[in-house]
C-alpha cells in the first residue's frame, strides 16, 4: 500500500502543474525593463499629444475667453452642443460626413483586401515587389501634392482628364466647381492614395495561411478561385473584422486637409463636413468653445461606434479589438 500511495503522489505531481508563483511589480519592471524602455517614447508621444491637450475639452462647456483662461471663463454647461444640434448647419454636416464614410467603407475598404488578394496571387517575385512599390508610393505623398494633381488632371479647358471625360460624354462639366463630382474626386483620390498602403496589414494576414490547406484544395480539383473563396479569405476574416471596427471609429473623421483642399465657394453645400466646420468656426471665427463642443461630439460618436461595432463582432462569433 505504502508503494501504491507513492507512486500515486509522483503521478499526481507529474499531472497537475505547480502554481506558479507570483512575482513582485518591482522584479517583473527588473526583468522586462529594456522593453519598458522601448514603450517610454511612446508613452511620452501619447500623454503629451493625446491626452495632455484633453483638458482643454472642457471650454465645450465654458464661454471661453483667451484673456480670463480656461479655469476663470464662465461655465454654459451643454449650451453649445444645443445650439449645434439646433443649427441648419448641422443637418447638412451630418449628411455630407456620413456620405463620404459610407462610400469609403463600402469601395475603398473593400478595394485593399481584393488588392492584397490580387498581390498575394503574383507568382514571380520581380513583378510582386514591382507592383508592391508602385502601389505604395502614393501613399507618401501628402494631400497638398494629390490635391494639386487633381487640379492639374482636370482644369478647366487644359485638363488632360477634363478633355478626354467630355470628349467620350459629350459635355462640358467642370469636375472642380460641380457640387455632384465633388465625392466621386474624394473617393477616388483615397483610393489611389491609400489603397496600396492598406494592403500591408492583409498581405500579412495572408502570409500566415497553412499552405497544406492550398495543397488540400489543389488535389480535390478546387480552383483558384475556389481556394481563395474557402481558404483565403475565412483565414483573413479575423483581420478584416478587426479592420473593420478600427475604421468605425473613424466614420466622422473624413480627414480635414484633403476636403479642405478641394472644397471652394461652388461645391461647399457638399463639401462641408464635421472637420472643416471646426475650422472654419474655431480659427476663422474665433468660436473656440463652440467648435471644441462640435469636434467633442464627433470624437464620442466615433468611440461609440467602436464599443459597438466591437460589440457586434463579439457577437457574431468574430475576432474583436478587445
Amino acid at each position: 500500500m505504502v508503494v501504491l500511495d507513492r507512486t500515486v503522489a509522483a503521478t499526481e505531481a507529474l499531472v497537475v502543474p505547480p502554481r506558479k508563483r507570483r512575482v513582485g511589480a518591482r522584479v517583473h519592471f527588473t526583468q522586462f525593463k529594456w522593453l519598458y524602455l522601448l514603450l517610454l517614447p511612446g508613452i511620452i508621444y501619447f500623454a503629451t499629444f493625446r491626452y495632455g491637450p484633453m483638458y482643454g475639452a472642457i471650454i465645450a462647456f465654458k464661454d471661453y475667453v483667451p484673456f480670463l483662461g480656461i479655469q476663470d471663463s464662465p461655465w454654459v454647461g451643454f449650451a453649445h452642443f444645443e445650439d449645434f444640434f439646433a443649427s441648419p448647419d448641422f443637418p447638412r454636416l451630418l449628411a455630407n460626413t456620413l456620405i463620404l464614410a459610407l462610400l469609403s467603407l463600402v469601395i475603398a475598404f473593400p478595394l485593399t483586401i481584393v488588392m492584397a488578394l490580387l498581390l498575394n496571387e503574383l507568382r514571380i517575385n520581380l513583378l510582386k515587389r514591382s507592383v508592391q512599390t508602385l502601389v505604395y508610393i502614393p501613399h507618401f505623398l501628402s494631400w497638398t501634392v494629390v490635391a494639386s494633381l487633381t487640379y492639374l488632371l482636370f482644369a478647366l479647358d487644359v485638363g488632360p482628364l477634363f478633355q478626354v471625360i467630355n470628349t467620350v460624354l459629350g459635355t462640358d462639366i467642370n469636375f472642380l466647381t460641380d457640387p455632384a463630382w465633388f465625392r466621386p474626386i474624394i473617393v477616388l483620390q483615397d483610393i489611389w492614395k491609400n489603397t496600396g498602403w492598406g494592403t500591408i496589414i492583409f498581405l500579412a494576414a495572408l502570409a500566415s495561411v497553412d499552405q497544406e490547406q492550398y495543397e488540400a484544395a489543389i488535389i480535390d480539383g478546387a480552383g483558384r478561385f475556389q481556394r481563395v473563396w474557402h481558404i483565403t479569405l475565412p483565414s483573413i476574416m479575423p483581420t478584416v473584422v478587426v479592420m473593420l471596427v478600427l475604421q468605425m471609429g473613424q466614420v466622422l473623421n473624413t480627414g480635414f486637409e484633403q476636403i479642405y483642399l478641394m472644397t471652394n465657394s461652388l461645391n461647399r453645400q457638399v463639401a462641408d463636413v464635421f472637420d472643416t466646420y471646426v475650422y472654419f468656426m474655431g480659427i476663422t471665427q474665433g468660436s473656440y468653445s463652440y467648435s471644441t463642443a462640435v469636434g467633442l461630439f464627433k470624437a464620442i460618436v466615433g468611440v461609440v461606434l467602436i464599443f459597438g461595432a466591437n460589440w457586434l463582432a463579439r457577437r457574431f462569433n468574430q475576432t474583436g479589438i478587445f
